[in-house]
């Protein structure tokens, strides 16, 4: 089924989409290619992005963990087969997700970047959550999370300046390969948390804590990040890496207005038919000729 990226869609296109969702587990590594990674990674060596994206990264491995779990916990009332399939593969999915970004989080840390201390913060916090709040809150809160990552993910696959922003090849591999599998199971924690009596208002509200309490606490361990890096003292590159940021058009009203969206009443992950998308970069990066098809099958368990 071909579709705009990002475009709305009928509810017949919608039903299509749920029924021709395919959420296959792709064994893959990219341990050996960020072996060489330099410091100021991204493009042209810039400071905050390099910063951000690893800040970003750090949260990646115990987050993926969680969203396992608070899915995994219901997946024994999922009666519908499809649905039942689709969580087999997203938990197939995250797990993979967790693995490479815990390779990367290692590499950044010999380059001095805090992904250890970060890592253990939120495996910390994210326990906490577990064991207070109630299942269907945990799910609640993976579904809202999953809208985040699932809107991060079509920026990145439909802006080449923004791909272009990352910088090295690997880096960019690993995130184009995040993106299309967080767009192919963007759904799936949302269908969950439907299907076993998850409210609107426990949803929406949800949502509007996440919205604020993501962005500030990932502004915060930025600047901290930023903080520990002499480059960030060298006069003038702190504000030039700011400039470059704002230019790239990553962080705007649009995006907050994408995540904003969820908390729309009625809403569904599926309003916005990537499954264009998807089909694109499935064939650019796993087609016939696709650009990482060779590293399929490498990842060791």
């Amino acid at each position: 089924m071909s579709a705009s990226y990002g475009g709305p869609v009928t509810s017949t296109q919608l039903d299509q989409v749920r029924t021709e969702r395919d959420i296959p587990t792709r064994r893959i590594s990219f341990e050996s290619a960020l072996a060489e990674l330099p410091r100021h990674y991204t493009a042209d060596g810039d400071l905050i992005s390099s910063h951000l994206v690893a800040i970003l990264s750090s949260v990646f491995p115990d987050g993926e963990d969680f969203f396992v779990r608070s899915v995994r916990h219901y997946r024994d009332q999922i009666s519908d087969p499809k649905l039942k399939e689709q969580v087999k593969g997203f938990i197939g999915q995250e797990s993979m997700h967790g693995r490479e970004h815990r390779q990367f989080n290692r590499r950044l840390a010999e380059l001095g970047y805090p992904t250890r201390r970060i890592e253990r913060f939120t495996r910390w916090g994210l326990a906490q959550r577990s064991r207070i709040a109630p299942p269907v809150s945990n799910l609640a809160a993976t579904a809202a999370l999953e809208h985040f990552t699932a809107i991060l993910a079509e920026r990145i696959l439909t802006d080449e300046d923004l791909r272009r922003m990352v910088g090295h090849e690997a880096v960019r591999d690993l995130f184009l390969w995040h993106a299309l599998e967080e767009s192919e199971h963007k759904a799936v924690a949302f269908d969950v948390y439907r299907a076993v009596g998850g409210t609107e208002r426990m949803r929406i509200i949800t949502m509007k804590i996440t919205r604020y309490g993501f962005v500030m606490g990932m502004t915060l361990q930025t600047v901290a990040s930023l903080l520990g890096d002499r480059s960030t003292y060298q006069p003038g590159r702190l504000r030039r890496s700011w400039q470059r940021l704002r230019a790239a058009g990553f962080i705007d009203r649009q995006l907050w207005a994408d995540l904003k969206a969820y908390e729309r009443r009625g809403f569904h992950p599926d309003d916005r038919d990537t499954s264009g998308l998807v089909e694109h970069w499935r064939a650019e990066l796993f087609g016939e000729s696709g650009s990482l098809s060779d590293l399929l099958g490498r990842a060791t368990a």
